[in-house]
């Protein structure tokens, strides 16, 4: 049976009908790639001003962003004007240049010293030319003015805290920050490499353990700016995302005032006290930090234990769970039983465990995380 298989198939490749289906198949194949490329192109853009798009890079909100707004579209057009020249070289010789039966073989050249200067110091400048304000930038984008307000970034799986050390206030997930003023962000990592990134704002930056990098940040008009993790960090690495809140300086001002205020103790009887019992009773005090204007009653997780989000000003956050929750055409309430019901199902591999809480016991925790005391 072998030996009569290689016979069919050469003789079926003589078949002149099987060669015209084969040149009707690369013809089709010729049409139609280009046109599914395009789709696919066209398919993976969005008109900005008809779509949100909160983690675009080009919409800046501040000095920093667009500073490389405006050094990303002059190389982009560069690029775009090399690769027309040497796509469109390419082209011409395989049109203007292919083989003919009628043609006689070209005669060989064996290589030319002119051309070759040519074509290799014309990219050299180019480079050069975009290398010099690129450089420039990417250290200037790294170095914090003296004056700059200093907020600390730390990475966690799956969430990132914020310190403000000069203000004596920590929260997570939210940043906030003043307007129209300079922000350095002094960053670092407790567990895995992560990245910090708020497009709208600033470029990305690496958040390294043991290590401190530096990013600056501004937002010339109050409003809310998406962040997200860059950089793989396990599992939940897409649901590691942030919020940059900047506000005026009076709102700002008042706001620091809040957190540093230490949260009331709930009065005994309401929900929110018992909804306090059950956090105690469920073992939440070993990860999570509460301050009470009763220092006896205060919870403070140490540095070297593992810690979860400071809940003191938890009520405070719009956004929490890494700044996954809540999502779209969700309350804040129903994010949070659904939170609180199973943390692992939500945010895949998340270090906060399924306590198999109640529904009673999800609505007393719901009635003191929602409370302000």
């Amino acid at each position: 049976m072998r030996e009569g298989l290689l016979p069919k198939l050469v003789g079926s490749l003589k078949n002149p009908y099987d060669a015209r289906a084969m040149a009707r198949f690369k013809r089709t194949l010729t049409r139609t790639l280009p046109l599914v490329g395009t789709a696919v192109l066209l398919s993976s853009c969005g008109l900005f001003e008809e779509t949100e798009q909160p983690l675009t890079t080009f919409d800046p909100a501040g000095p920093f962003a667009e500073q490389i707004d405006n050094l990303f579209w002059p190389v982009f057009w560069i690029a775009v004007g090399v690769f027309v020249l040497v796509e469109g070289a390419i082209l011409a010789a395989i049109f203007l240049f292919r083989d003919r039966d009628d043609r006689k073989e070209p005669k060989q050249l064996h290589g030319n010293a002119r051309l070759e200067v040519i074509w290799t110091v014309i990219p050299a400048l180019i480079l050069a030319v975009i290398a010099v304000p690129t450089v420039s930038a990417v250290f200037d984008l790294t170095e914090c003015d003296p004056g700059a307000m200093e907020i600390e970034v730390i990475g966690h799986q799956w969430w990132f805290e914020f310190n403000y050390p000069e203000q004596g206030v920590q929260t997570a997930n939210v940043m906030v920050i003043p307007a129209g003023e300079e922000v350095c962000a002094v960053m670092t990592s407790d567990d895995v490499l992560h990245n910090f990134w708020v497009p709208a704002l600033n470029g990305k930056r690496y958040l390294v353990p043991g290590q401190e990098t530096f990013l600056r940040l501004q937002a010339d008009e109050p409003g809310e700016y998406w962040g997200h993790c860059a950089e793989f960090c396990g599992l939940s690495h897409s649901l590691m995302r942030a919020r940059v809140q900047a506000m005026d300086a009076a709102a700002f001002d008042a706001w620091v005032a809040d957190q540093q205020q230490p949260r009331s103790f709930p009065a005994e009887g309401t929900p929110a006290f018992e909804g306090w019992g059950v956090f105690q009773a469920k073992g939440c005090t070993q990860c999570h930090t509460v301050l009470y204007d009763d220092e006896e009653a205060s919870v403070i997780v140490p540095d070297d234990a593992f810690n979860g989000p400071d809940l003191t000003h938890f009520a405070s956050r719009d956004v929490f769970a890494g700044a996954i929750l809540p999502e779209e055409g969700e309350t804040r309430e129903q994010a949070l039983k659904r939170w609180l019901a199973d943390p692992p199902n939500v945010k895949p591999g998340s270090f906060m465990p399924n306590l198999a809480l109640t529904e009673q016991e999800i609505d007393l925790l719901i009635a003191w995380l929602g409370s302000d005391e």
